[in-house]
Protein backbone atom coordinates (compact mmCIF):
# COMPACT_ATOMS: atom_id res chain seq x y z
CA UNK A 1 0.00 0.00 0.00
CA UNK A 2 1.94 3.48 -0.89
CA UNK A 3 1.63 6.34 0.87
CA UNK A 4 -1.19 7.92 -0.27
CA UNK A 5 -3.62 5.18 0.31
CA UNK A 6 -2.48 4.92 4.11
CA UNK A 7 -2.98 8.45 4.64
CA UNK A 8 -6.58 8.66 3.02
CA UNK A 9 -7.33 5.61 5.48
CA UNK A 10 -5.74 6.94 8.69
CA UNK A 11 -8.23 10.03 8.30
CA UNK A 12 -11.45 8.64 7.41
CA UNK A 13 -10.67 6.77 10.95
CA UNK A 14 -9.95 10.06 12.58
CA UNK A 15 -13.22 11.22 10.89
CA UNK A 16 -15.49 8.34 12.18
CA UNK A 17 -14.60 8.46 15.37
CA UNK A 18 -14.76 12.54 15.80
CA UNK A 19 -18.10 12.96 14.09
CA UNK A 20 -20.37 11.62 16.51
CA UNK A 21 -18.31 13.93 19.57
CA UNK A 22 -18.96 16.84 17.43
CA UNK A 23 -22.83 16.11 16.86
CA UNK A 24 -22.97 15.32 20.03
CA UNK A 25 -21.68 18.93 21.08
CA UNK A 26 -24.01 20.87 18.56
CA UNK A 27 -26.98 22.02 20.61
CA UNK A 28 -30.47 20.05 19.78
CA UNK A 29 -33.81 21.11 18.01
CA UNK A 30 -35.97 19.39 19.64
CA UNK A 31 -37.45 20.84 23.20
CA UNK A 32 -36.96 19.05 26.59
CA UNK A 33 -40.03 16.33 27.02
CA UNK A 34 -41.12 18.25 30.02
CA UNK A 35 -41.65 21.93 28.70
CA UNK A 36 -44.92 22.96 29.55
CA UNK A 37 -47.53 23.32 26.56
CA UNK A 38 -50.19 25.91 27.01
CA UNK A 39 -53.20 25.52 25.04
CA UNK A 40 -55.21 28.22 23.80
CA UNK A 41 -57.73 29.59 26.20
CA UNK A 42 -61.48 28.45 25.38
CA UNK A 43 -63.63 30.60 23.96
CA UNK A 44 -65.95 29.84 26.43
CA UNK A 45 -66.78 31.60 29.92
CA UNK A 46 -69.12 32.10 32.41
CA UNK A 47 -70.33 34.06 35.67
CA UNK A 48 -72.14 33.22 38.52
CA UNK A 49 -73.24 36.80 39.98
CA UNK A 50 -75.44 38.72 42.65
CA UNK A 51 -77.68 41.14 40.81
CA UNK A 52 -79.53 44.11 42.79
CA UNK A 53 -81.53 46.04 40.07
CA UNK A 54 -82.61 49.29 40.77
CA UNK A 55 -85.79 50.60 38.29
CA UNK A 56 -87.20 54.23 37.81
CA UNK A 57 -90.26 56.02 39.41
CA UNK A 58 -90.91 57.96 35.76
CA UNK A 59 -94.53 57.22 34.39
CA UNK A 60 -97.10 58.48 32.17
CA UNK A 61 -100.25 57.43 33.05
CA UNK A 62 -104.20 58.28 31.89
CA UNK A 63 -107.31 57.50 33.89
CA UNK A 64 -110.01 56.94 31.24
CA UNK A 65 -108.00 58.94 28.63
CA UNK A 66 -107.23 61.86 30.82
CA UNK A 67 -103.67 62.37 31.59
CA UNK A 68 -102.72 61.80 35.33
CA UNK A 69 -100.36 65.10 36.76
CA UNK A 70 -97.51 64.31 39.10
CA UNK A 71 -98.01 60.73 38.85
CA UNK A 72 -95.29 58.19 39.53
CA UNK A 73 -94.89 54.20 39.93
CA UNK A 74 -92.63 53.23 42.06
CA UNK A 75 -90.90 49.72 41.64
CA UNK A 76 -89.23 47.82 44.21
CA UNK A 77 -85.57 47.12 44.44
CA UNK A 78 -84.63 43.54 43.99
CA UNK A 79 -81.67 41.26 44.45
CA UNK A 80 -80.95 38.04 42.78
CA UNK A 81 -78.62 35.38 41.77
CA UNK A 82 -77.66 35.07 37.40
CA UNK A 83 -75.97 33.34 35.66
CA UNK A 84 -74.40 34.91 32.12
CA UNK A 85 -72.23 32.90 29.41
CA UNK A 86 -69.71 34.54 27.27
CA UNK A 87 -68.48 33.58 24.32
CA UNK A 88 -65.06 35.04 22.36
CA UNK A 89 -64.91 35.25 18.54
CA UNK A 90 -61.86 36.72 19.06
CA UNK A 91 -59.30 38.05 22.07
CA UNK A 92 -60.96 40.97 22.01
CA UNK A 93 -64.67 40.90 20.62
CA UNK A 94 -66.91 38.33 23.00
CA UNK A 95 -71.04 38.38 22.95
CA UNK A 96 -72.51 38.02 26.48
CA UNK A 97 -76.43 36.48 27.13
CA UNK A 98 -77.33 36.57 30.87
CA UNK A 99 -80.25 35.03 32.88
CA UNK A 100 -82.02 35.31 35.74
CA UNK A 101 -85.50 36.84 37.21
CA UNK A 102 -86.31 39.58 39.38
CA UNK A 103 -89.50 39.95 41.40
CA UNK A 104 -90.66 43.44 42.12
CA UNK A 105 -93.22 45.42 43.26
CA UNK A 106 -95.64 48.47 42.07
CA UNK A 107 -96.89 51.48 44.29
CA UNK A 108 -98.46 54.27 43.20
CA UNK A 109 -96.22 57.68 44.10
CA UNK A 110 -96.65 61.51 43.45
CA UNK A 111 -100.34 62.43 42.72
CA UNK A 112 -101.39 58.79 42.98
CA UNK A 113 -99.94 57.91 46.51
CA UNK A 114 -102.96 57.63 48.29
CA UNK A 115 -103.61 54.77 46.69
CA UNK A 116 -100.55 52.37 47.63
CA UNK A 117 -99.39 49.71 45.67
CA UNK A 118 -100.77 48.77 42.30
CA UNK A 119 -99.02 45.21 41.69
CA UNK A 120 -96.84 43.13 41.82
CA UNK A 121 -94.77 40.83 39.01
CA UNK A 122 -91.60 38.77 38.38
CA UNK A 123 -89.21 40.06 35.02
CA UNK A 124 -87.17 37.61 32.95
CA UNK A 125 -85.07 40.06 31.15
CA UNK A 126 -82.46 37.78 28.95
CA UNK A 127 -80.18 40.46 27.88
CA UNK A 128 -77.30 39.70 24.82
CA UNK A 129 -74.85 42.25 24.32
CA UNK A 130 -71.79 42.52 22.26
CA UNK A 131 -68.51 43.42 23.80
CA UNK A 132 -64.65 44.89 23.40
CA UNK A 133 -62.71 43.31 26.14
CA UNK A 134 -59.13 45.12 26.40
CA UNK A 135 -56.10 43.08 27.31
CA UNK A 136 -53.21 45.10 27.62
CA UNK A 137 -53.99 45.55 31.44
CA UNK A 138 -52.58 41.79 32.56
CA UNK A 139 -55.19 39.97 35.19
CA UNK A 140 -57.13 43.38 35.09
CA UNK A 141 -59.56 42.74 32.41
CA UNK A 142 -61.83 46.03 31.68
CA UNK A 143 -64.51 45.19 28.82
CA UNK A 144 -67.65 47.59 27.28
CA UNK A 145 -70.90 46.54 25.86
CA UNK A 146 -73.98 47.57 23.92
CA UNK A 147 -77.02 45.21 23.48
CA UNK A 148 -80.69 44.16 23.37
CA UNK A 149 -82.77 43.13 26.16
CA UNK A 150 -86.06 41.70 26.03
CA UNK A 151 -88.30 41.43 28.88
CA UNK A 152 -91.38 38.97 29.78
CA UNK A 153 -93.51 40.03 32.92
CA UNK A 154 -94.46 36.87 34.59
CA UNK A 155 -97.48 36.33 37.67
CA UNK A 156 -98.78 39.88 37.58
CA UNK A 157 -100.91 40.39 40.41
CA UNK A 158 -102.98 43.55 41.70
CA UNK A 159 -102.67 44.81 44.72
CA UNK A 160 -104.96 47.37 46.75
CA UNK A 161 -107.85 48.88 44.92
CA UNK A 162 -106.34 47.69 41.66
CA UNK A 163 -107.74 45.21 39.62
CA UNK A 164 -106.29 43.64 36.13
CA UNK A 165 -103.04 44.93 36.61
CA UNK A 166 -100.50 43.52 33.42
CA UNK A 167 -97.73 44.93 31.74
CA UNK A 168 -96.21 44.74 28.19
CA UNK A 169 -93.33 42.32 27.38
CA UNK A 170 -91.26 44.91 25.53
CA UNK A 171 -87.71 45.31 23.82
CA UNK A 172 -85.35 47.15 25.08
CA UNK A 173 -81.78 48.94 24.91
CA UNK A 174 -78.40 47.77 27.04
CA UNK A 175 -75.63 49.71 28.00
CA UNK A 176 -72.51 47.84 29.46
CA UNK A 177 -69.64 48.12 31.51
CA UNK A 178 -67.43 45.80 33.90
CA UNK A 179 -64.43 44.16 34.51
CA UNK A 180 -62.75 40.29 35.33
CA UNK A 181 -60.16 40.10 37.74
CA UNK A 182 -58.02 36.98 36.81
CA UNK A 183 -56.64 35.29 40.08
CA UNK A 184 -55.23 32.41 37.31
CA UNK A 185 -55.86 31.23 33.70
CA UNK A 186 -59.37 30.30 34.30
CA UNK A 187 -60.70 31.86 37.69
CA UNK A 188 -61.57 35.76 37.69
CA UNK A 189 -63.86 38.19 39.89
CA UNK A 190 -66.19 40.06 38.37
CA UNK A 191 -68.11 43.26 38.32
CA UNK A 192 -70.38 44.51 35.97
CA UNK A 193 -72.63 47.28 35.67
CA UNK A 194 -75.58 47.48 32.99
CA UNK A 195 -78.30 50.38 32.12
CA UNK A 196 -81.64 48.97 30.29
CA UNK A 197 -83.85 51.44 28.61
CA UNK A 198 -86.99 49.57 29.47
CA UNK A 199 -90.52 51.40 29.09
CA UNK A 200 -93.56 49.14 28.86
CA UNK A 201 -96.86 49.43 28.77
CA UNK A 202 -99.06 49.08 31.96
CA UNK A 203 -102.78 48.88 32.44
CA UNK A 204 -104.93 48.69 35.57
CA UNK A 205 -108.39 49.60 36.74
CA UNK A 206 -109.03 51.56 40.05
CA UNK A 207 -111.98 50.07 42.05
CA UNK A 208 -115.02 52.36 41.17
CA UNK A 209 -112.82 54.69 39.55
CA UNK A 210 -114.72 54.88 35.53
CA UNK A 211 -111.74 54.49 32.88
CA UNK A 212 -108.67 52.27 32.68
CA UNK A 213 -105.45 53.52 33.69
CA UNK A 214 -103.10 53.21 31.44
CA UNK A 215 -99.81 54.04 29.73
CA UNK A 216 -96.36 53.54 30.19
CA UNK A 217 -94.02 53.64 32.88
CA UNK A 218 -89.84 54.34 32.32
CA UNK A 219 -88.56 51.29 34.06
CA UNK A 220 -84.73 52.46 32.94
CA UNK A 221 -83.49 49.81 35.44
CA UNK A 222 -79.44 50.22 36.35
CA UNK A 223 -77.99 46.65 36.91
CA UNK A 224 -75.25 46.40 39.33
CA UNK A 225 -73.49 42.72 39.80
CA UNK A 226 -70.69 40.93 41.25
CA UNK A 227 -69.66 37.48 41.42
CA UNK A 228 -67.28 34.61 40.30
CA UNK A 229 -65.90 34.37 36.89
CA UNK A 230 -64.61 31.05 35.33
CA UNK A 231 -62.48 30.50 31.18
CA UNK A 232 -62.90 27.07 30.49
Amino acid sequence: MNILAKGALAALAIGAVAAPAVAADLPSRKAPLDAPIYDAPSPWMVRVRALAVFAGDKSDLSIGGVPVVGDKVGISTSVVPELDITYFFTKNIAAELILGVTPHTATAKGSLAGVGKIGSTTLLPPTLTLQYHFDNFGAFKPYVGAGVNYTAFLDEKEKGAFTGFGLKNTFGAALQIGFDYMIDRHWGWNVDVKKLYLRPEVKASLGAVPGQVSGKVNLDPLIVGTGVTYRF
